[in-house]
């Protein structure tokens, strides 16, 4: 099949290049060849039909060849029954090969020949005939484990999808995808000291925490919650994916896909519970705050930097109301004015009775014109400070407009204790009941039984003791008057406002969130306007740790029948004059240093007899808050 101008051919007329001729002084072929035992190729073929070989009788030396046909294969060659590259298989040859390794072609001996088989050339990448087996030390087709991983069973991928939900990027590795692990691990670890970090600088200083109460502020805390739950949603569906589930048998590819399902939307949850959360935060101080400032108040920049206009005390009144479904109106049988001082956070309490009669008013008041000597001083036994919000309320043409009952009772009882009152909160007492029940209660030492409900106790009885009272059995215990009167009530509504206070800790705010907002939703009322929130919470913050001293103006040194309205205004000096002091001088100077001390030193003024007053005072003194609801 050759032809003469040295060209052979091929079949599908291709040509091959011309043989090489010997080398000068190689060693000639000795004698013709013998066709070779040992060859795969066809019998009774004869070695010069190869297209390639070089073995002939008496020609020329083979294409690549000018060695004889007793050639010993070339050096690193491996033996006849090895592959050529410690492959069980045949390599693959550009001319074609045979079913097991050969040397390459002029080589004799045992193997075949490079070309010793007729028919059409294999393809360049073709393999023929012979048994084949996967390349040693490399991965098979679609193979992304590492050489030394086992391979994945259901479980496992379930396991490492679990533990990225906790360390992102563990999967990754697991499934050799180093970089992509060893960032999403990095990003991890610099994101929990970031936390930990800010936690511990909050811990340190709960003031910081008083950012979170902004309103901008919890908008983008909803915003960071939704996107942590997609990015954890999509951490979880890539490690899932990295992991190969499709190596899995169907019923495996099922479970873990419905498993690794429901652990996504478990892992979404804290985030989701977050956002809520601080939605429903901001929804609640969006419903008690009002974003508008009070038309009474003068109008004040908003400062950032002085959110209190350069004050150095602020005047809450703190207000009980028992406005219910049954009753018209509201009728404040509590109220106390706290006076802070702004840089350090001591309070002053001042617990006014329900039944101080004929306060006065401002010239600046409305109520002032009609109640020049007082309010109702033409009654003797009417005028009580309890009737000024509702008659505000009910008669606008006199109080200057409507809904004035606020205004009204901050005038007077600033005019009272000759003090500014910045602000007011009302708390309806009904509403408190749900407050205490959304905490779990309140637990109380009773010093002695207290009947309640109705004038005459027919509800039931508080028994004397440490007990753990419902939010209807504080309220009532805060309220009754059977067998007491109003002063000892006094004792009973501060000793449960104290319990509260101090029974309503962070964490029983955070496990019983929802039920506490939707309480205050119905229990608060205020003209504190929204962008003060956060000051107010971070001076609460100081107010925690601060001194608290208490002054009240019941009997024997004040009576409400017929007060004495300058010794009143010169306790109320003294005490905030005395809350400056250490909180043992403080007390020697008759002022407790706790909110449950009934009394103060009396001040000698001259002044007309005072009217005793309808209800006597039976409350006993007591040193601290502590000792007398045992808290």
């Amino acid at each position: 099949m050759s032809k003469r101008d040295g060209v052979d051919n091929v079949p599908g007329d291709g040509k091959r290049r011309p043989t090489r001729r010997s080398r000068p002084g190689a060693k000639p072929a000795s004698g013709a060849a013998k066709p070779d035992p040992g060859s795969v190729g066809d019998p009774g073929r004869s070695s010069s039909d190869s297209p390639r070989s070089g073995k002939s009788g008496a020609g020329p030396a083979g294409p690549r060849s000018g060695k004889s046909g007793s050639a010993a294969p070339r050096p690193g060659k491996s033996e006849p029954s090895a592959s050529r590259s410690s492959r069980s298989e045949p390599p693959a040859s550009r001319s074609g090969q045979s079913g097991s390794s050969a040397p390459r072609s002029g080589q004799s001996g045992p193997s075949a020949s490079r070309s010793g088989r007729s028919g059409p050339p294999p393809s360049r990448s073709g393999k023929s005939g012979g048994p084949t087996a996967p390349r040693s030390g490399k991965r098979g087709p679609g193979s992304a484990a590492p050489r030394f991983a086992k391979p994945l069973t259901t479980g496992s991928i379930l396991g490492w999808t679990a533990l990225s939900a906790i360390v992102p990027g563990a999967a990754h590795l697991r499934a050799g995808h180093r970089r992509t692990g060893l960032v999403l691990v990095s990003l991890y670890a610099v994101l929990v000291l970031a936390v930990l970090a800010y936690g511990l600088v909050v811990a340190d200083d709960l003031s910081n925490a008083a950012a979170f109460a902004d309103d901008g502020m919890m908008v983008a805390v909803v915003v960071i919650a939704s996107l942590g739950a997609l990015a954890w949603f999509a951490l979880l569906v890539t490690s899932y994916v990295a992991l190969g589930p499709n190596r899995l048998p169907q019923q495996g590819q099922m479970v873990t896909g419905i498993v690794v399902g429901v652990l996504c939307v478990a892992v979404m949850s804290p985030f989701a519970l977050a956002a809520s959360s601080t939605l429903t935060v901001r929804d609640t101080l969006g419903g008690i705050f009002p974003s508008e400032p009070d038309s009474d108040q003068p109008t004040v920049a908003q400062n950032p930097e002085d959110p209190w206009d350069g004050k150095d005390r602020v005047n809450f009144l703190l207000i009980g109301g028992d406005a219910a479904g049954n009753r018209t109106g509201v009728r404040t049988d509590s109220m106390n004015v706290a006076s802070v001082d702004l840089k350090t956070g001591s309070t002053v309490l001042f617990s006014l009775p329900r039944n101080l009669q004929h306060v006065r008013f401002p010239t600046t008041s409305p109520l002032h014109k009609q109640f020049p000597n007082g309010f109702m001083a033409d009654l003797p036994n009417g005028g009580l400070l309890n009737e000024v919000w509702q008659y505000a309320n009910d008669n606008p043409q006199i109080a200057g407009g409507k809904n004035k009952g606020p205004r009204a009772l901050m005038d007077a009882i600033g005019y009272t204790l000759n003090l500014k009152i910045d602000y007011y909160m009302l708390m309806n007492m009904y509403g408190f009941a749900d407050l205490v029940d959304a905490i779990g209660g309140l637990k109380i030492k009773v010093e002695q039984d207290v009947k309640w409900g109705g004038h005459f106790g027919t509800a039931g009885t508080i028994k004397a003791g440490y007990r753990k009272l419902s939010g209807e059995q504080a309220l009532w215990y805060g309220r009754s008057r059977v067998g007491s009167d109003d002063f000892s009530r006094m004792a009973r509504q501060r000793c449960v406002i104290g319990a509260f206070a101090q029974q309503a800790t962070p964490t029983v705010i955070l496990s019983r969130f929802n039920k506490i907002a939707g309480a205050a939703k119905k229990l608060a009322q205020t003209n504190i306007p929204r962008h003060l929130v956060s000051p107010l919470v971070e001076l609460a913050v100081k107010v925690k740790d601060a001194k608290i001293t208490s002054l009240q103006f019941v009997p024997p040194d004040f009576y409400s029948g017929r007060p004495d309205w300058a010794k009143i205004r010169t306790a109320t000096k003294k005490a905030l004059n005395d809350s400056r002091r250490p909180a043992r001088q403080a007390q020697t100077a008759g002022v407790s240093a706790s909110p449950s001390v009934t009394g103060s030193t009396p001040v000698k003024t001259r002044a007309a007899a005072p009217t005793q007053t309808p209800t006597q005072n039976t409350q006993k003194n007591a040193g601290t808050i502590d000792d007398l609801c045992g808290l």
